[in-house]
């Protein structure tokens, strides 16, 4: 067992849960002489979002630490009742529900939440044996500080990392330090050496500044005579931190302070709920977009889409499809953002823009790759090239593909940011959905966009 063991919590919610879910629809397909459709793995890779995201909103987590069975029995159930409704109202609205057969459902709908019990349970059951055959490691902090004590509540957040915290060894007074009221001082440095030995202390955390760096080196001598993992915690919390992780280059050990949220497994989901998701959109609208599309030939001549150049991934340029709401012009070396009442707008192109129509073809760009559904909003060259030298970190934006919507059009800054101020928040707002991305912030943004789109907020 290593220090970046992945919780079971975690495991639940990115292997277990999928996999226990999905392995009993193949199962009863196979069981009942169906064939495993196309259909069936569509309705298999939605149940993965789908599920996913409930739980992970439900917080499973909050019942699995108390060991409440009964609780967490019934949060597994209602999650399941859930997913169940979000699966059928998926089903009746693109009419893809006749596909199945109603016994395979019927029975996958039924049996599903009691597997899931099952299998949490017997994790739970291989948790506590490890527990209990001394699998919890003994853990002392060097520094009461920031990092340290926020290491500290980690530790006690997270008890299927099976580390115990006896205590911090710090040369000063832990009054000088916010959060630092509860904690356990146990001595000072020149004390940590007879502690290990005395108590067989298997973990040490050394979270002093790079300015004790003789200490630090005279405490790592003492500990050479003991048998404690020792850990250097560095202080990463003084910067501004995106993404932050510990990783390695051909084995040697760095620490990613600015880093894109979506790599490893957080790219396959991202990516694959993007093609999911865009997908079903298309199929769903492609009637409106026809629509759309014969309308603007009849009512203004030049192309039914327009494209515009855009800062993609990594700051490199790409080609944006919208369908076209304004006359035939050419922009120049200024682009003038849309304005209310701008008299560039084509007989419906202010509806295109009011209503959000006009980025169907968006999704598209989705299934290129060229864009996601959500992330910050693509603007133009120009733009960026204006408010980059003056907005600080602004290209830090483009460490993700630009989105239809993003954090920022759902919490008001979506429309025309005429000032530097509205633009500095836009960016703000940008950067926070980096810091914080997770699936259910993109399901969340989604269901919001509908509701902002629906009001028309600065929209022209």
């Amino acid at each position: 067992m290593t220090i970046n063991n992945t919780p079971l919590v975690s495991f639940f919610k990115r292997l277990l849960d999928p996999f226990i879910i999905l392995s009993l629809l193949y199962g009863l397909t196979w069981m009942h002489g169906e064939v495993f459709t196309g259909y069936y793995l569509v309705l298999a890779i939605i149940a993965f979002f789908v599920s996913s995201y409930v739980y992970e909103q439900i917080d499973l987590y909050r019942t699995w630490r108390s060991g409440r069975l009964l609780a967490y029995a019934r949060g597994i159930l209602i999650g399941w009742i859930i997913i169940v409704a979000m699966l059928m109202f998926i089903g009746h609205v693109t009419g893809l529900s006749y596909r199945f057969s109603d016994q395979v459902i019927l029975i996958w709908f039924t049996v599903t939440p009691v597997g899931l019990l099952v299998s949490h349970l017997a994790l739970r059951r291989i948790a506590s044996n490890l527990r209990n055959d001394g699998e919890v490691r003994s853990v002392v902090i060097v520094g009461a500080n920031a990092p340290g004590i926020k290491l500290a509540k980690r530790i006690v957040e997270f008890p299927d990392l099976f580390m115990e915290v006896h205590g911090f060894f710090d040369d000063r007074s832990t009054q000088r330090q916010e959060g630092a009221e509860d904690i356990q001082l146990l001595g000072k440095m020149v004390d940590i050496a007879d502690y290990v030995r005395l108590h067989g202390i298997q973990m040490i955390f050394i979270s002093q500044p790079m300015s004790a760096q003789p200490r630090i080196r005279k405490l790592i001598d003492e500990l050479k005579d003991t048998t404690a993992s020792i850990y250097f915690l560095p202080d990463i919390y003084v910067f501004d931190l995106m993404q932050a992780r510990f990783d390695n280059v051909g084995g040697v050990p760095v620490v990613a302070i600015c880093e894109t949220p979506f790599t490893g497994f957080n790219s396959v989901v991202k990516r694959t709920s993007d093609v999911v998701l865009a997908t079903l959109i298309q199929i769903l609208l492609t009637p409106v977009m026809i629509g759309i599309a014969i309308a603007i030939k009849l009512t203004s001549p030049g192309p039914i889409i327009f494209k515009q150049l855009r800062y993609g991934l990594n700051g490199e340029e790409i080609i944006v499809y919208k369908f076209r709401s304004m006359k035939v012009h050419s922009p120049g070396d200024t682009v003038v953002q849309a304005q209310k009442n701008d008299s560039r707008l084509t007989s419906i192109g202010g509806f295109l823009r009011r209503s959000s129509l006009d980025e169907l073809p968006q999704f598209i760009n989705v299934l290129q790759g060229r864009m996601s559904i959500v992330g910050p909003r693509p603007h133009a060259v120009a733009h960026n090239e204006l408010y980059r030298k003056q907005i600080k970190g602004y290209m830090l934006r483009h460490k993700v593909k630009p989105g239809i919507t993003g954090w920022a059009q759902v919490n008001g800054m979506r429309g025309e940011t005429d000032t530097l101020d509205k633009m500095e928040a836009r960016i703000e707002l940008d950067l926070d959905y980096l810091r914080s991305w997770s699936l259910a912030l993109d399901f969340w943004i989604i269901f919001r966009t509908i509701k902002v789109v629906l009001k028309r907020d600065n929209a022209y």
